[in-house]
């Protein structure tokens, strides 16, 4: 038998971490492995990924045609990245001891179809939880939202929030070294973490939480204001920023996580008309817009770690835990008790 952590509630507000209360988000449940099947593989999981995103796929009460992916339902195991090593197989492709990529959730171990998982390339030197950072999902989104929502071009300036977070760090590093930005402007929610923000990259940090904040905003963009926002945060930071974007900039809409626990009817903006009057263009995107060109991201990017302009270990925090204590660690992203990608390790490699 092996455990796995199912939805138990729906939340609508912040998730109740404690298993076995009425109102518990989550419950522990044993399950028991069948036997290996042709073409299939036993994982061990190493490495789980923590995501804002699947807040969003536990909300209560969800338009299922509305969201991106199949919304998480009381009594389902919590979809997660995994990294996971193979501990039986009965393929020909994959051999025992091969670290893989998956999206097998929150669980200790499981047998899958072999085509359900993507073998790890070498990359000697490194964890292999840079595929859930540099190399995963959180670089692609940068690289991307940079590229094709941006249009981000070298020279010009750019704003980033939740800058010390897992996509805004990489948005910052990429922003600054790889598309060559005359000034990034990051913002994060401490001295420390807008500390950390300028060592890797942003030429300006600022703290969201100062009393200042909104004119350190206005002042740090002036005189010619910025040519984009990267928004992964949404509300009252967003509303501030519309006021700071030049004519004709652009928006790059990839997370709203102030509003991810909350009334999100509260995220009010009456800064909306600058969008009008500066001709301002708003695109939303997800990574699963991009994942064809996959390899052109993969390329750009681990050269980029390579020749040190995209740090992965400064990109990431790793929280070693027991399998029980997944979704507390998951709980971290929500408090900013991180900086860049937040990963969880629950096994030896």
């Amino acid at each position: 038998m092996v455990k796995e952590i199912i939805l138990a509630n729906a939340p609508t507000g912040l998730p109740v971490i404690e298993y076995g209360k009425n109102n518990s988000t989550f419950a522990l449940r044993e399950v028991e492995l069948p036997s290996l099947k042709e073409d299939q593989v036993l994982l061990q999981t190493i490495f789980l990924s923590n995501d804002p995103a699947q807040r969003g796929w536990i909300q209560k009460d969800q338009i299922s045609e509305r969201g991106y992916v199949p919304p998480i339902l009381p009594g389902d195991r919590v979809r997660a990245g995994n990294i996971a090593k193979v501990l039986k197989s009965t393929s020909s492709l994959i051999k025992e001891g091969t670290l893989v990529q998956s999206i097998s959730g929150w669980v200790e171990q499981q047998v899958v179809d072999a085509k359900q998982v993507t073998p790890l390339p070498d990359m000697p030197g490194f964890s292999p939880s840079i595929f859930f950072g540099a190399l995963g999902g959180t670089g692609m989104t940068a690289y991307f939202g940079l590229k094709d929502v941006c249009k981000f071009k070298e020279g010009q300036s750019i704003i980033v929030s939740g800058a010390a977070g897992a996509t805004g760090s990489a948005v910052v590093q990429l922003a600054k070294h790889v598309f060559k930005a005359s000034r990034v402007i990051g913002i994060a929610g401490s001295e420390e973490k807008c500390e950390w923000v300028k060592k890797i990259g942003a030429d300006v940090a600022l703290n969201y939480k100062s009393p200042t904040f909104v004119n350190d905003l206005i002042e740090a963009a002036k005189p010619s204001y910025v040519d984009c926002y990267f928004d992964n945060v949404g509300g009252s930071i967003l509303n501030a920023c519309l006021r700071v974007v030049k004519r004709y900039g652009r928006i790059a809409a990839c997370g709203a996580i102030s509003s991810y626990n909350g009334d999100r009817s509260q995220s009010t903006l009456d800064n909306w008309f600058e969008i009008i009057t500066n001709r301002l263009t708003v695109q939303g995107f997800i990574i699963f817009d991009f994942l064809d060109r996959r390899d052109e991201a993969i390329q750009v990017l681990s050269s980029a770690v390579k020749e040190g302009k995209f740090s992965a270990s400064d990109g990431e925090t790793l929280v070693r835990s027991s399998f029980e204590k997944v979704p507390e660690v998951w709980m971290r992203l929500f408090r900013g008790e991180n900086t860049g990608k937040l990963v969880t390790q629950i096994a030896d490699l």
